[in-house]
């Protein structure tokens, strides 16, 4: 706290109020509402919920409120709420392949089974300014709604797993421990590096998955496929020896086809990157994807050299709720510490300076 600061609490007071005062804005606009924020920023909701691991569209609108459309900061205030509410049970497994579609793409076929579901996207928007949007009237869409509750859409790595050419993946039953609850120790395994990815940063995952593509962890992937829609919720709770579904969730997920060149005891085959994440999160399950299989190096024997193959690097500097306490950290007083640099560089100084009044005596 900046308790050193002249001023004390009065001044901490201070600066909530003229905090309070630049979050409200000039007051002769209306105020904007949470369910504004809610309804019309489905984006900002998604990263903030996933980031901020707590499923709740509302909460994580007043965090953007509160925090004046700062993400980082919103995210910091949902975990922080988080953190005070108790633990009843777990959920099952989510049965994502049972998902109801809005969204649906595949860059490795042309054509599969069910077909491409374009759905909302900015893939094929000119990047213009829309100035329609400034104008002070409210802008309505009308979309056709299609009925699509019987469609299909089998999973594309599946298929490819079907004809022997993707590396199957068997689900485990062993307890998947809480990087929230539990310390993280090193090894980790794929289900801690999923939860501190779902956690991570998104643009510190971009990077990273760009970098691999760049030749930082030679992976060339394509988007196998890629899923945007609601999925159910089940839990089994002590009391019953059955799951009863407690509601619907909108989740965004990738997943990754990369190459892998096979051994002398196994085929040439691909291998797969995974990416889930809360709400409408596409540009984030892709980085999330790439960097979960380029952080699986070791286990296909394959040579770690960057930075994105490394799950210490990743996993101990993703977090952006905690990279912004150590660098924001920065502004508390240290006083004490530079008075003790600047004295030590002072005296390390001293003999360079007396010598060089010594030289200009002689002269």
């Amino acid at each position: 706290m900046y308790v050193a600061v002249k001023g004390g609490e009065k001044a901490i007071s201070h600066a909530h109020k003229l905090l309070a005062h630049k979050r409200r804005g000039d007051t002769q606009y209306p105020e904007l509402s949470v369910e504004q924020i809610q309804q019309q920023m489905p984006l900002a909701i998604a990263r903030v919920m996933s980031e901020g691991s707590l499923y709740d569209p509302a909460l994580a609108a007043l965090a953007i409120k509160q925090s004046a459309g700062d993400l980082l900061e919103a995210i910091f205030l949902l975990r922080a709420y988080r953190t005070t509410l108790s633990r009843f049970c777990h959920s099952c497994p989510l049965e994502t392949s049972d998902m109801q579609v809005e969204r649906r793409i595949s860059a490795a076929y042309k054509d599969l089974p069910g077909g491409q579901v374009l759905g909302p996207t900015f893939d094929y928007t000119h990047r213009l300014l829309d100035f329609v949007l400034a104008a002070e009237q409210d802008h309505q869409v009308s979309i056709e709604k299609k009925t699509v509750e019987d469609t299909e859409y089998p999973r594309v790595l599946q298929m490819l797993e079907d004809e022997g050419l993707m590396r199957s993946e068997e689900s485990s039953n062993q307890p998947v421990a809480d990087i929230t609850r539990e310390p993280v120790d090193f090894p980790t395994n794929r289900a801690q590096r999923l939860q501190a990815l779902a956690r991570g940063d998104e643009g510190f995952l971009l990077a990273l998955g760009y970098s691999t593509q760049r030749g930082y962890g030679r992976n060339h992937p394509f988007a196998g496929e890629i899923r945007i829609g609601f999925v159910e919720v089940w839990i089994e709770p002590e009391e019953l020896d059955f799951a009863v579904p407690v509601g619907d969730i909108e989740v965004t997920e990738c997943e990754m086809i990369n190459q892998f060149v096979g051994s002398l005891t196994e085929p040439a085959q691909f291998t797969r990157g995974y990416g889930l994440a809360f709400g409408y999160n596409e540009r984030k399950v892709m980085g999330m994807a790439l960097v979960d299989r380029a952080l699986r190096a070791k286990e296909y024997g394959e040579e770690i050299t960057s930075p994105a193959q490394q799950e210490e690097f990743v996993m101990m500097h993703c977090d952006n709720v905690e990279a912004a306490g150590f660098v924001s950290h920065l502004k508390l007083p240290h006083y004490v510490d530079f008075q003790s640099e600047l004295e030590l560089i002072r005296k390390m100084r001293k003999p360079l300076q007396d010598k060089a009044t010594q030289g200009d005596d002689n002269v």
